[in-house]
Parts: C-alpha cells; sequence; structure tokens
C-alpha cells in the first residue's frame, strides 16, 4: 500500500490473524513496530517506485523525479534499467541452480520484496535450496517476514546486519547454510552504494574468504562508462541528498571485485549482454543499460 491508497501513515500493517488469534505471516527478526518516517526519501523505497512497487511515499517519487530529470527517457528509462538489473539476477540464479547446483544463496543488501524474490526464483527450481538475506535498512525489516517464508524442503532466513558487517552476517547464515557446501554470495546494485572510504574490494574479500571453494559472487554495479553524462548528472543530483551515496564505476574497478576468480562466460559485461549457455536470451533492449554484471566462481 502506499500514500495513494490510504492516509499518510507509513506505520506496518497490522497482521491478518488465523482463528487463534495469532499472525498468519512469520515474524522477522525483530517482531518490533518499526518506525518509518514517510515524508523522508528513503533508499529502499526509492528504488521500490523505480522498478513499478507500490510501497513508496510522495518524498520518494520527487526525489526519483529530481534524479532522473537529466535523461532523456526520464523515469521510463531509469525503471527500464533497474528492470533489466533485476532481470539480470534472475538469469544469473537460474543458471547456478541449474547447471552449477548451488543450492545456498547469500544476498546481500537486499530490498525490499516483490515478485520473483530469490527465494522464490531458486526453490522454483530446487525446493530444497536454502537463502539468507541480510540488511539492516529498517524500510526492509519491515517487510522481513516475507522473505522467511519456504518451501518446507528448504529454508529462507534474514539477518538483521549492516551489508558492510561480513562477520555478523556469515555469523547469523550459519542456522541456515551447511557449512562445508558453496554459497553464492549476491551483491547486486549494493556495491555502487558503498563509499571507496568503506573499501568495497575489500568487503568483498572479507565475504569471499569465508565460503568454501565452489562458491560464487555474483555482482550488477552502475558505470559512468554507458550513457556517461546522463548516469553522471543523476549520480551528482543523488548525491546531494542525505542519506544517499551513489557511486559509478569504470569497467576495471568493477573487474577488481573478480580478483582470483574465475569468471562464468561471458564475463564482465552490461547487464543485458549476460547470456550463458543454456538458458533463453534476455528480451531485446529498449534503452541503453548502465549496469555491469558477472559471476564468478572461487577456485
Amino acid at each position: 500500500m502506499t500514500d495513494r491508497e490510504r492516509p499518510d501513515d507509513p506505520g506496518v500493517p497490522e497482521k491478518p490473524e488465523d482463528e487463534d488469534g495469532r499472525g498468519t505471516d512469520r515474524p522477522g527478526p525483530k517482531d518490533d513496530i518499526v518506525d518509518i518516517a514517510g515524508d523522508v526519501a528513503h533508499p529502499a523505497r526509492v528504488y521500490d517506485y523505480v522498478r513499478g512497487g507500490l510501497d513508496n511515499f510522495e518524498a520518494d517519487r520527487k526525489t526519483v523525479d529530481f534524479a532522473v530529470a537529466a535523461s532523456s527517457g526520464g523515469i521510463d528509462h531509469a525503471r527500464a534499467a533497474v528492470l533489466a538489473n533485476q532481470a539480470f539476477l534472475q538469469r544469473a540464479l537460474t543458471w547456478l541452480v541449474r547447471e552449477a547446483r548451488v543450492r545456498q544463496f547469500l544476498e546481500i543488501g537486499t530490498v525490499m520484496p516483490a515478485e520473483d524474490t530469490t527465494h522464490e526464483v531458486v526453490q522454483a527450481i530446487a525446493p530444497e535450496s536454502r537463502v539468507v538475506y541480510a540488511n539492516d535498512d529498517p524500510v526492509v525489516l519491515a517487510h522481513a517476514h516475507t522473505l522467511s517464508r519456504s518451501t518446507p524442503e528448504g529454508a529462507a532466513a534474514y539477518v538483521d546486519a549492516n551489508p558492510r558487517d561480513p562477520e555478523t552476517i556469515l555469523e547469523g547464515a550459519r542456522a541456515t547454510f551447511a557449512p562445508d557446501e558453496p554459497v553464492a554470495v549476491i551483491l547486486v546494485a549494493i556495491l555502487h552504494h558503498v563509499d571507496d572510504a568503506d573499501d568495497p574490494h575489500g568487503l568483498v574479500r572479507r565475504f569471499m574468504d569465508a565460503v568454501p571453494p565452489g562458491s560464487y559472487l555474483v555482482v550488477s554495479h552502475l558505470t559512468d562508462e554507458i550513457i556517461a553524462d546522463e548516469v553522471t548528472e543523476a549520480a551528482e543530483r543523488i548525491n546531494q541528498l542525505p542519506g544517499f551515496t551513489l557511486i559509478l564505476r569504470s569497467y576495471a574497478r568493477i573487474s577488481a571485485f573478480f580478483d582470483g576468480l574465475e569468471l562464468v562466460p561471458p564475463g564482465l559485461v552490461a547487464v543485458t549482454d549476460w547470456q550463458p549457455p543454456g538458458l533463453p536470451p534476455p528480451p531485446p533492449e529498449l534503452w541503453p543499460t548502465p549496469f555491469y554484471g558477472a559471476l564468478g566462481r572461487k577456485p
């Protein structure tokens, strides 16, 4: 629901109840009421609006309108880019489950749930798959109970931890994961929110050092090497706003996240061009998409 469908009350909707009075949704890692300010733009809700979701407020929509004013395609172009990035993730997940036989997935910096969340995609193919989501975003936390639903054969869990804190995330994931089985570490559309001062490359190494051989890294990242002028101006506008960080990186800087890993063909490419063998091709590109993406395997 949004402020278009209800009064400006950003509180968490009440959960429906069973006959015995208990909520039908499983609680998240915290069963607390999350205080969400609807009059201030928030990155998770901004992303939700761009991808066409309903869990956003007027402040979020105004922020997007401000950011995309430099783009000839406006919100339509931004939405196409976000959806192309999401389609890349779904192709990557499908390949990992079917071809690489991965059954454990760690999604870091997860956003608010929508259709085709990671556990839905992988468990539709392999119901025994186990998925852990991690973020400390209070807006995402308010929806965490929907990320904890799973098939009986598998598992899905949410870790309330900052994406910049690998040790806490990995510790929380141990309750769900088998210790010696490969893990797909998913950092999709998150690393461009990590400033260089926070050492994003070191952050990735800490995750990958902790997972077993045969694990995979999935990354997509905004770049200023595709539609450079429009993306650069949009980033400059976003970075003027409190609580927002958007760092555009080059092909070389994004490629460095995969140092020491074996890239899965076709390597690091625009997300619309990432097409592994055995999967149907992505739909035709309507707009240039300023994301690079790749998968890498830990030997």
